[in-house]
């Protein structure tokens, strides 16, 4: 394709934040750029002042300013930013106080609420008190078994306020999966809410939260909210107390917000855990805070009273992101449940009333409109919406032209990709660039991208592994009990000396944007060609029968053989013509190489809570290795359809 999807408007350009960012270097720090990629390479060869700039830029507010930037920058590993600043993240988040909408939520269809900023602050202040009084001090764990309700978000930000730490999962996690987790940590306190709702029906918590208190005996309280924000029928269980009685006993008030060191802890991250006991990763105040000011103001173009929703749980690391755009002065737009339910058309419906401005999704969302055949630019208005974003998984190419030919044709389509890891993005969108199909715009600001091969060499329009050469503020400040460092150096330093190498196998395109193929240790070797699966999805996706896929590398001794399993439309059968079909477009699409040896149909595909495919896990079932931790997953009953399979045995 030789033409971009879409490109931006003069006067989009001349209105967008990062332009008055450009004009704001120049005017502070001498620097005069003619276009992104200058000022791309300025944010990772001048390192501290681009930094430096973003946080006076976006008004980051501190107690204590820096007297340097970046420490240690020989070091990616050891490498320290604003070391000696002290801030607080919440602080930052609540700076609003007027009666605009702070928080808007959607219990699917069911539950409407919505909070403005003035309230905000005075819940956030009435729980900080509560929090003081049973003891809460800096550094101390705050778990939320949680919703994505409005309690979640007022919750994580009384904790921050106090220098506390928070970290959560959500209520569809099982109990064993939940302390995985949080039993690791040490929570003194913990939030739940009494129920939720997933495609219309109501699924009770407090029979988990009971044995999830039991399991954890660093709780000094359990905190226990109503889902609908009514409480003339809640019953708290034993050794709890109500979020309703909070805010009666206490009055709001100044919030008295304690100032922490830039690096100290804010959350406490979770790897998958489907191939062992989840990392917990631990995410600092300040660089948190300003990872995702420069991701929202200049690469999102998010302004003051701007709307933004993305889609998520509180399991996933989206919520973080989303929740930051507080900072920016955006009201924030939380949904609960199904994306499909009661119709297809629901997230649309949410657009179209609460006035949407940015909207974010998961691939596999988009992916499921497209088979659906939804066109919502004919069934709603969508005028409100400036940008769209997508993650989760690799945004196929189709799905790049079912976004402008059936949502909105002017509209910023932003595919990004990064991670728990960094809490934030390598690679997402640029406001003043083109769209091209199939690729994620550009590397961030401030990070240096690049793709390496095997000898560590950087490659353009070539396969390989996805690096960072330089430090970042948002690098994790370290492994929550790894007081020698070692699992943190294994889990991005241990295979290019002095680079971060974040395990997705990537391609740098002739646009300077980026194509994620997938994640490097599910990349399928037959034959010593590495070929990363998304190559294969992209092509089964085009099959109108197939729901969706996963694929897989088996081992067979000398080699490995590709195995394509499939879940159908109901009422489909994988026919030799449909298994023929999928071949011819995978061979004449991709390469040969690319052909699945065997395919198979099951009737589900296993997923993480954040609808992640876990190929590992799969090829570990069919290769008879044991699964850990299979709670972690949303389906884990899925995996039981890959079990003893006579295809795949080997003779």
């Amino acid at each position: 394709m030789n033409h971009p999807l879409w490109t931006p408007s003069v006067q989009r350009i001349q209105e967008a934040n990062i332009i008055k960012f450009m004009a704001f270097v120049e005017e502070n720090y001498g620097r005069l750029f003619s276009d992104f990629s200058e000022l791309h390479h300025w944010s990772t060869t001048e390192i501290s002042h681009f930094w430096e700039a973003v946080s006076k830029f976006c008004t980051v507010k501190f107690s204590k300013n820096a007297t340097t930037i970046l420490s240690q920058a020989h070091s990616i590993e050891k490498a320290k930013f604003f070391e000696d600043a002290t801030l607080n993240y919440a602080e930052n988040l609540l700076g609003r106080r007027d009666e605009t909408d702070a928080i808007i939520f959607w219990g699917e269809n069911v539950i409407h609420r919505r909070l403005s900023f003035k309230s905000l602050y005075e819940q956030v202040s009435k729980v900080a008190q509560y929090f003081q009084k049973i003891g809460i001090k800096p550094g101390d764990r705050v778990a939320g078994f949680v919703p994505n309700a409005p309690e979640a978000i007022i919750c994580m930000l009384a904790t921050a306020s106090l220098g506390a730490v928070w970290t959560s999962c959500s209520p569809d996690f099982g109990v064993s999966a939940v302390i995985d987790r949080f039993g690791q940590v040490g929570p003194s306190v913990l939030v739940a809410s009494d129920r939720y709702v997933y495609k219309g029906k109501e699924h009770g918590c407090l029979c988990k939260v009971k044995e999830i208190q039991s399991l954890l005996p660093s709780l000094k309280s359990t905190i226990v909210f109503s889902y609908d924000g009514l409480y003339d029928h809640f019953e708290p269980i034993p050794d709890s107390i109500s979020y309703q009685d909070i805010l009666t006993a206490y009055e709001p008030q100044e919030i008295a917000f304690v100032p922490v060191q830039f690096n100290d802890p804010l959350f406490i991250m979770y790897s998958s855990g489907t191939t062992g006991v989840p990392k917990c990763i631990v995410h600092g105040v300040g660089g948190t805070l300003l990872q995702h000011l420069k991701e929202h103001q200049l690469h999102c173009n998010i302004k003051p009273n701007d709307r933004v929703f993305y889609f998520s749980t509180c399991g996933w690391m989206m919520w973080n992101w989303q929740v930051s755009a507080l900072a920016s002065g955006a009201t924030v737009l939380i949904y609960d449940g199904s994306p499909v339910h009661p119709s297809d058309h629901i997230l649309f419906d949410f657009i179209e009333q609460e006035r949407i401005t940015f909207f974010g999704i998961a691939a596999k969302v988009i992916d499921e409109w497209r088979k659906r055949g939804l066109c919502p630019k004919e069934s709603h208005d969508l005028s409100s919406l400036k940008d769209m974003a997508s993650t989760g998984s690799p945004l196929v190419a189709e799905s790049f032209d079912y976004v402008y030919q059936n949502i909105k044709e002017d509209l910023g389509l932003m595919s990004i990709s990064g991670g728990t890891d960094i809490l934030s993005c390598f690679v997402l969108g640029n406001p003043i660039a083109p769209v091209w199909r199939g690729e994620i715009q550009t590397a961030g600001l401030g990070m240096a991208v690049e793709i390496f091969d095997d000898e560590g060499s950087p490659v353009l329009q070539e396969k390989g592994e996805l690096v960072c050469t330089k430090p970042f503020p948002s690098m994790p400040i370290y492994f929550w009990k790894d007081e020698d460092r070692k699992k943190y150096h294994n889990a991005y330093f241990a295979r290019y000396p002095n680079i971060w190498c974040h395990g997705d196998f990537a391609e740098k395109t002739e646009h300077d944007g980026f194509v994620i193929y997938g994640r490097s240790d599910t990349v399928l070797n037959p034959g010593g060609v590495r070929i990363g699966t998304a190559e294969i999805y992209r092509q089964v996706e085009k099959v109108d029968t197939i729901l969706e896929s996963i694929v897989v590398g088996q081992n067979t001794g000398d080699d490995v053989r590709i195995i394509l399993f499939v879940k159908l439309r109901e009422g489909s059968t994988l026919t030799e013509d449909l298994k023929n079909q999928i071949k011819t477009s995978i061979r004449q699409n991709a390469t040969p190489r690319h052909v699945p040896a065997i395919i198979l149909a099951v009737p589900d595909i296993p997923r993480t809570k954040s609808g992640k495919l876990v190929e590992l896990a799969v090829k570990n079932i069919i290769e008879g290795c044991p699964v850990k931790n299979k709670d972690a997953l949303a389906n884990p009953e899925a995996l039981k359809y890959f079990e003893n399979l006579e295809a795949l045995a080997l003779t």
